[in-house]
């Protein structure tokens, strides 16, 4: 056992995360597609392997780890094998630990030790940077603290192994996932540099437009073509180029992308979910409409179809057919209501349900104009620890209701934030 735990693999680099993120990680993971120009394949599928493992799935696990040791072996046709299979060796020891198949296990094991030998460390005492790498790459998945520590590991791999230019690419991407306040000024710059050096990363060059903003209209256009005419995959670049569509040129040219890339792959979920979404945006703007009954119409079967896709996944897309029914002209309120009544009996984890209940409290403010229990709400997602992005929100909202000092409930709100030791000011 001591072996195994000195292992670098999944199994030891403490990938902890709630059941719904890992299902959320593993239709991600799946959305990628299977396409070999895509680098990070091998790496992909031990990542997979990890999350089936995880979610009870011993027979998918070995699977994924069969298929991650050839997509190992496609990406390096001239080599049978080499550091980077230290992490795969390590996933399979460790499951077939798990099945009491000890033979297998210590087989891997010493796999993992006539790769150590055959293929030292460039830098004695540390770890191959292919080993750093695909750690870096896993914890980038996950929330914000793994991917600081993504960005640590990216710079040792690219200080120990500077030529791998979709190593750059990926701590380029791992810097901009970095939420920071004010923005990182070096994002951009790396950015722009990986784009330059990595240029068939599409995914790259959509992200990096997204953050020049309107001064790249022009590119954009071009971009587009390229992506429509690549293998459909979540990577390819098309998701933050819709997001540059609709904050920089137009909602409508935004859902023109969507459609166009749907109708060339319609069976695709991820693409269905781009463009529910792009309709999304139009309809809940203030933007004037001719087509939004159409519109919504069209986004509800959407929405409906992309729920289906993504059964255990599906909670944010839920929220968005409820954001549709309660903008429509038509009275879809009920709709709506069952939605929320539905979510609010069935999510349990404490990240999900603040979400949850920041937009309950703001559907009830705007749709039913229900302060007091949209207060009420607001008080349930900002009381729960470990506050996130909507746990914050819902109590500057409480703090801005406490500091006009208009509503009825005024002294019990402050009361509230008192007892949660929140600075009103």
């Amino acid at each position: 056992m001591k072996r195994l735990e000195e292992l670098e693999c999944h199994f030891t680099w403490k990938l902890d995360a709630s059941r719904y993120k890992l299902l959320c990680i593993r239709d991600h993971l799946e959305d990628m597609g299977s396409d070999m120009s895509y680098p990070w394949q091998g790496q992909k599928y031990n990542l997979l392997a990890y999350i089936h493992y995880t979610l009870g799935s011993k027979d998918n696990a070995l699977q994924c780890l069969n298929k991650a040791e050839k997509a190992f072996h496609q990406s390096s046709p001239s080599e049978t094998t080499g550091p980077w299979m230290l992490a795969t060796y390590g996933n399979l020891a460790w499951v077939y630990y798990h099945l009491d198949n000890q033979e297998e296990s210590q087989g891997y094991i010493k796999k993992i030790e006539e790769l150590q030998r055959d293929y030292p460390s460039p830098f004695q005492g540390e770890q191959h940077p292919e080993v750093f790498a695909e750690k870096a790459w896993t914890l980038i998945k996950f929330d914000q603290d793994k991917k600081k520590k993504a960005i640590e590991y990216f710079q040792i791999a690219i200080r120990m192994k500077p030529d791998q230019r979709e190593w750059h690419s990926s701590y380029a991407l791992a810097l901009e996932s970095v939420k920071t306040f004010p923005p990182n000024p070096e994002v951009l710059d790396k950015l722009r540099l990986a784009k330059e050096h990595d240029p068939d990363n599409l995914y790259v060059a959509s992200v990096y437009l997204l953050q020049l903003g309107k001064v790249a209209q022009n590119e954009a256009c071009q971009l587009a073509q390229q992506i429509l005419d690549k293998p459909v995959s979540c990577y390819n670049g098309l998701k933050p180029l819709i997001l540059f569509y609709s904050a920089h040129l137009s909602r409508n040219e935004a859902i023109d992308l969507a459609d166009e890339a749907l109708k060339r792959h319609p069976n695709v979920r991820f693409l269905k979910k781009c463009l529910a979404e792009s309709y999304k945006w139009k309809i809940c703007s203030s933007e004037d409409n001719p087509r939004r009954e159409s519109m919504i119409h069209r986004a509800i079967g959407l929405y409906t179809e992309v729920i289906s896709h993504y059964p255990e996944t599906s909670i944010k897309m839920k929220l968005g057919l409820a954001s549709i029914y309660a903008g429509s002209e038509m009275d879809r309120r009920e709709l709506a209501d069952q939605i929320y009544e539905e979510l609010l009996s069935s999510v349990q984890e404490p990240t999900l349900l603040q979400m949850l209940y920041h937009r309950y409290a703001t559907y009830l403010n705007y749709s039913h104009k229900d302060d007091n229990r949209s207060i009420v709400y607001h008080m349930k997602a900002a009381e729960i620890s470990h506050s996130n992005y909507y746990g914050k929100k819902s109590l500057n909202i409480l703090s801005k209701i406490a500091q006009r000092g208009r509503n009825r409930r005024c002294a019990e709100i402050h009361e509230f934030l008192k007892n949660l030791e929140v600075d009103e000011q």
